[in-house]
């Protein structure tokens, strides 16, 4: 007989393999006739079990361990527009949604630093996936290797190239399940990084308000209100529904420019509240997430913009 490795755990002779199972099989229904069968029985059956479940652990995390090291070499060419600077405490990150969003951000970025990183499609949602899936997904491998400092539990806080990792996505239904899906990465797997806090949402402006060559940019409703009473009667109003639909120098003096910018510090007040709220939004429990929905969602918005829309556009067929 032959077996594989140096544990000799395992027979490598196909051809006996018949043999084998028939004598276990013949040995067991011989077995059956002893007193105190079935309490040895159920120690084999827990003691074999207990080993399958070690093998299939090891297995894993050798997996796992193989991947992490792969992520390591991986190479963003074509995927990162990475900043010219070494220092990370200086540098910044914005992860952005799509080729559009991301080219506009190029332009925009000052590259000492700035890096732009596009995302092509949703990321995946790690609160449904394993580790070993996880490792797997093309986007989430190029964010771990952007950010250089590893996953839980062997993130390193000292090997981070950024100190300010930057969530830049539309102001619309598909921007805000691209945000949950990113922070329930960063809070499963890069936890001293948000608990640091160098995780951010940027604010790209909803509307734009302008006359002539007076333009005011409003992040929210009321703000919008206070934008159009500025720039007075006649003005015209943009709504961005993306970050592709903004030039340049719109996008840099809006949203990148760290002295006009707007952006929120991701933190975590309470770690234990936090946590029952990703799993019953990003889980795989419906009624808990649709119990939620139904009690905290607020399904008018759109329908607001839409009669502010027209409110504002009768004022200036009015006039």
């Amino acid at each position: 007989m032959q077996f594989e490795g140096q544990t000799k755990t395992k027979l490598g002779n196909t051809e006996a393999r018949p043999a084998v199972e028939a004598t276990v099989i013949e040995g067991f229904n011989a077995f059956k006739n002893i007193r105190g069968y079935k309490k040895t029985m159920d120690e084999i059956i827990k003691k074999a079990q207990g080993a399958a479940k070690s093998r299939l652990a090891a297995k894993t995390a050798k997996e796992n361990a193989r991947a992490k090291n792969s992520i390591d070499g991986l190479t963003l060419i074509g995927k990162l527009a990475a900043c010219s600077g070494r220092k990370a405490e200086l540098n910044e990150m914005f992860i952005v949604e799509g080729d559009s969003a991301g080219g506009t951000a190029k332009q925009a970025r000052v590259r000492q630093f700035q890096s732009i990183l596009p995302l092509r499609g949703k990321p995946l949602n790690v609160e449904k996936k394993k580790l070993s899936q996880i490792l797997e997904n093309e986007e989430i491998r190029t964010i771990i290797s952007a950010i250089g400092a590893g996953i839980d539990p062997d993130f390193k806080m000292d090997k981070i190239n950024y100190h300010k990792v930057i969530i830049l996505s539309d102001a619309d239904q598909d921007g805000m399940h691209i945000r949950c899906i990113l922070l329930t990465f960063f809070f499963r797997y890069m936890r001293p990084l948000v608990n640091a806090g160098c995780v951010y949402i940027g604010m790209p402006p909803l509307y734009k308000v302008y006359k002539g060559d007076k333009v005011e940019y409003a992040y929210d409703d009321k703000e919008l209100d206070e934008k159009i009473e500025k720039i007075g009667k006649g003005c015209q109003l943009q709504r961005y529904k993306g970050l592709g639909e903004m030039n340049a120098d719109q996008l840099w003096e809006t949203t990148m420019n760290p002295e006009t910018r707007n952006l929120i510090q991701v933190t975590v007040e309470d770690a234990a509240k936090a946590e029952r709220m990703i799993t019953t939004l990003m889980g795989d429990k419906v009624e808990g997430r649709k119990e939620f929905l139904a009690k905290y969602a607020n399904f008018d918005k759109r329908d607001g913009f839409v009669e502010r829309r027209k409110k504002t556009e009768g004022k200036k067929e009015e006039e």
